[in-house]
């Protein structure tokens, strides 16, 4: 999780003005061609999808708890990933980060534990953007190919390749080993003798030494085992700023004091060395956003990641999941995203970011084609789901959102995030059913699940760093329900006990049918509103609205209550019965996942009615024959 202090330093560092009109703010939504089409996107973490060791000790070695590798990717994973619904698989940890294990004897220098965390290491402290995690390989020296063997089996699956890009910041001993002739690392070329200037790749402190945190609270780097390296010292002169945009020499121990900082050509009094947007140009394509940049001066930083992405984009990678997108300026992202776009068009670039006020930026000036929405549906949803929020609150923020509803997408899970299944979250895999449906339905934008999700994974290991309730991204460990999922790697699901088995099949046939309904890329509208204040029997545990298309009439309505039925007639609005030209009359309606529950929607004088029967827990994607 990234604290709210991150976000406060990434609006300084960034110097976006958020004083605009909310009528500005809405404008057109960006050019960028993205078709109309709902797509589901699987997180894997990639160095745990295929380890089947159940040891899980805290702290545990590579050997001890064991580790996932690419090749665990087989044609039939894939294909089981594939027919789940899924149509682009972001493989998170892939890009070299830094970790503990001795790899010297492939050139690779060793990591010190004093800034690197957890004994598997910070997949978001890039160390070598031009190879991938030595971890992953059954055989070291041939990683890479082994990464592009996977990209292949990938694409001959059927799927799209999504990995990781980290804009704000690189591991504090990134060194590249294996970057293409002629391209130069990240701070070689800098003037650390200034604190900044405006093609130094890094902030630094010119006259001071890098030092350790301070650990507190009896942390020890790796747990109780002791390392040759661990003496809390790493040499770094002149000392740089930290990736969370601490100045400090020695960071404290909840900064990401692992990594540092990456300029981007503004200085530490928020002046930008470069050129800004000309008014208006967010509604410009990215071919003009190309143009603009290609006569343009630009910070040696822009270019590094630029040649990085296309780089990638040439190992036939066709998409970006960049982390902590908004600690960047906007100008860069036009630069960057319009130099990919004219590469690839169709290149898939989600972006994290947490403030709803620079959605609009980002998207339009920035030309990302998705933002998490997590700030507001996100967290809205998970409110409701522990009892303490009301479905009231749904249809606002979709409301808010709906000129740019398609560019957020959706999710209930990631690496960053608890289990829903976690005690601290839901507690129970079965509270995601309602809030999944709604989720996935209620706009035309991508849904995205975390690996695990599907089974009702609570992450509830004690692995070392990483805390219990979200599975480690730090640490070598195993994950329990996808474990028996693998099933010894043949990937059928043959442990899985029998309310796994139909959590499951449950978020098969919802994914499948997402990407397959026209309804769900045509029209939407709220009924909540107006059942709440007309349908006796009708509450803030419930919610429903209706999506629509030429070919398609659907009726959504979930109940988040896990304790009681709610029964009742809803009602469905004159103006939604006119715009589906449906005449008075009986119209069947049939539920399109489980196909078993059947009702009757009556329309009388232009309006319409619809007896519900929600069991606790339960919702109805209900299909007019």
């Amino acid at each position: 999780m990234k604290s709210i202090q991150y976000i406060l330093i990434a609006l300084m560092m960034v110097g976006l003005s958020c004083t605009n009109e909310k009528k500005e703010a809405k404008a057109q939504t960006s050019d960028v061609e993205i078709s109309k089409k709902k797509y589901v996107v699987y997180q894997v973490f990639t160095r745990l999808f295929g380890n089947t060791n159940t040891t899980n000790k805290p702290w545990g070695t590579i050997e001890e708890n064991g580790v996932g590798k690419f090749n665990d990717f087989t044609e039939k994973a894939l294909k089981e990933i594939k027919d789940f619904g899924v149509s682009h698989i972001w493989f998170t940890g892939v890009p070299h980060h830094a970790v503990i294990n001795d790899y010297t004897e492939y050139g690779i220098s060793n990591d010190d534990p004093d800034v690197v965390k957890g004994r598997a290491g910070s997949p978001y402290a890039v160390k070598d953007y031009y190879n991938v995690n030595p971890d992953l390989a059954v055989n070291v020296e041939n990683r890479l190919q082994e990464f592009e063997a996977l990209i292949k089996r990938t694409h001959d699956t059927g799927l799209k390749v999504i990995i990781d890009i980290v804009p704000n910041h690189v591991a504090r001993n990134y060194k590249s080993i294996s970057r293409p002739e002629g391209v130069r690392g990240f701070g070689e070329d800098d003037n650390a003798s200034l604190a900044y200037h405006k093609n130094n790749n890094f902030y630094y402190n010119p006259d001071e030494s890098f030092k350790v945190p301070e650990w507190k609270n009896g942390y020890s780097p790796l747990g109780d085992e002791k390392h040759p390296l661990e003496d809390d010292q790493f040499p770094e002169q002149p000392a740089k700023w930290t990736g969370n945009g601490s100045r400090l020499s020695q960071p404290d121990m909840n900064d990401w004091y692992e990594t540092v900082k990456v300029n981007y050509g503004i200085s530490p009094e928020g002046r930008k060395d470069f050129d800004e947007l000309p008014d208006g140009f967010e509604n410009e394509d990215y071919v003009k956003h190309f143009e603009f940049w290609k006569d343009k001066e630009v910070p040696n930083s822009w270019l590094k990641f630029r040649d990085i992405a296309l780089y990638w984009l040439d190992k036939e990678v066709d998409g970006f999941r960049y982390d902590m997108a908004e600690m960047v300026p906007v100008e860069f992202w036009s630069f960057m995203n319009s130099s990919i776009k004219m590469k690839n068009p169709d290149a898939f670039l989600l972006a994290e970011v947490y403030n709803p006020l620079l959605y609009r930026d980002y998207i339009k000036k920035g030309k990302m084609d998705y933002l998490y929405d997590k700030v507001q549906l996100y967290d809205t949803i998970k409110s409701v789901m522990q009892g303490n929020g009301k479905t009231d609150n749904i249809p606002p923020i979709l409301d808010e959102l709906k000129d740019i509803e398609h560019h957020m997408l959706h999710f209930l899970e990631n690496h960053d995030e608890q289990r829903l299944a976690s005690q601290d979250f839901a507690g129970n895999p079965e509270k995601g059913k309602p809030a999944m449906v709604v989720s996935a339905t209620s706009t035309t934008s991508p849904t995205m699940i975390y690996f695990g999700q599907e089974v009702g994974e609570d992450g509830s290991e004690d692995a070392g760093f990483g805390s219990p309730t979200r599975t480690s991204i730090f640490d070598y460990v195993g994950v329990p329900a996808h474990q028996r999922w693998v099933n010894d790697k043949k990937f059928d699901g043959g442990q899985l006990s029998d309310d796994e088995k139909g959590l499951r099949d449950f978020y098969k046939r919802l994914l499948n049918f997402t990407i397959q309904s026209d309804a769900l890329v045509g029209n939407y509208s709220d009924i909540h509103s107006y059942n709440r204040k007309y349908t006796e029997g009708y509450n803030d545990k419930v919610l429903s609205f209706v999506r629509w298309s030429d070919n398609e009439k659907l009726i959504i309505v979930a109940n988040f209550d896990d304790v009681n039925t709610y029964e009742f007639d809803l009602e469905i609005p004159e103006r939604i019965i006119k715009n589906w030209k449906l005449s008075d009359g009986d119209y069947l309606m049939r539920d399109v996942l489980y196909r078993e529950y059947v009702s009757k929607l009556e329309v009388e004088k232009g309006k319409g009615s619809i007896n519900i029967r929600l069991k606790p827990l339960q919702s109805f994607i209900l299909k007019i024959k």
